[in-house]
């Protein structure tokens, strides 16, 4: 039975790369459940976070950045974000206060240009730059497009975080609560595993490696005394790029299953044993034959 005025309902987040959406997302759901990186690009799949209290459940969809596309997996990243527009019941439309009003944002409005839905411009990252060059900003993005709320925020940083919530809420359509309140995603506990590894390939490899990285979770496995055991296969490109992901002697895997076992194990709650493989596939970012054994389904992005 529904609660009497419970209100839920599903908000996707979009904007260009790195603009802060993931930041934003882990900050509402209290947890790591969306990859981070400084490097563009980085959200493949749409993010289901659920953010749950007394009287309101919100399913935060986080988008991958539209952007240009350069081969088809990149083709299927805009698909996904600009399908959600059909899907939810508010828009979030992120920008980045430090750099401006961009040819990107203005491509993203036009898209938005289609919608009926309330979009809100969310101006992130309002802690590095200036009160007065935030008003001109507010201004310079109200002539474009009649914005349903304007909110600045900065994720990291949490401010002015809750008020988008609250402004949130109220556009929101009264309903049942759709997830139970302890639950964060929707997402397969392998398919968080396989993107807290793929975060550790990205931080750890900077410019080396660029976004031809995949990684598929081979088996997880609860052994005695509660310990989990991970196998993973972390795919790239070109076999230049698989010796800088092994490093010397090992030395960079290791470091990679590291860091990546130690969120994993916060993830899961148990000790956790990762085994990471690397495997060449010459070109798996534009083979749909690849895409689809690494999960892209192409029904997804219709």
């Amino acid at each position: 039975m529904n609660k009497q005025g419970y209100k839920s309902g599903f908000v996707s987040i979009i904007g260009r790369p790195n603009v802060g959406k993931s930041t934003f997302l882990n900050r509402i759901i209290g947890q790591k459940i969306a990859i981070m990186s400084d490097k563009p690009q980085t959200t493949r799949n749409k993010i289901q976070g659920v953010y749950t209290e007394n009287e309101a459940q919100v399913i935060f969809i986080d988008t991958p950045g539209i952007h240009k596309p350069k081969h088809k997996l990149g083709d299927f990243m805009v698909k996904i974000a600009q399908n959600t527009l059909k899907e939810v019941d508010v828009v979030l439309f992120m920008v980045n206060a430090a750099e401006g009003l961009g040819r990107g944002d203005e491509y993203i409005i036009e898209t938005l240009q289609q919608t009926k839905r309330p979009v809100f411009l969310v101006i992130n990252k309002i802690d590095q730059i200036s009160p007065d060059d935030l008003l001109l900003l507010i201004d310079k993005y109200r002539t474009l497009y009649p914005f349903a709320e304007i909110v600045p925020i900065s994720a990291l940083e949490g401010n002015n975080v809750d008020a988008l919530i609250g402004a949130i809420k109220k556009y929101l359509p009264e309903g049942p609560q759709y997830y139970p309140a302890d639950q964060v995603t929707d997402h397969p506990e392998r398919f968080i595993i396989s993107e807290m590894i793929r975060e550790k390939v990205l931080h750890l490899t900077r410019e080396e490696v660029p976004h031809s990285v995949a990684v598929v979770i081979d088996a997880i496995e609860k052994r005695g005394g509660g310990a989990v055991y991970v196998n993973a296969t972390i795919v790239v490109e070109r076999p230049s790029q698989k010796g800088i992901i092994i490093g010397k002697q090992g030395s960079m895997l290791k470091e990679v299953g590291k860091r990546a076992r130690q969120d994993v194990e916060l993830l899961l709650g148990s000790k956790v044993f990762l085994e990471l493989w690397v495997k060449v596939q010459k070109d798996w970012r534009n083979r749909m034959s690849q895409l689809r054994d690494l999960g892209f389904r192409e029904d997804e992005y219709l």
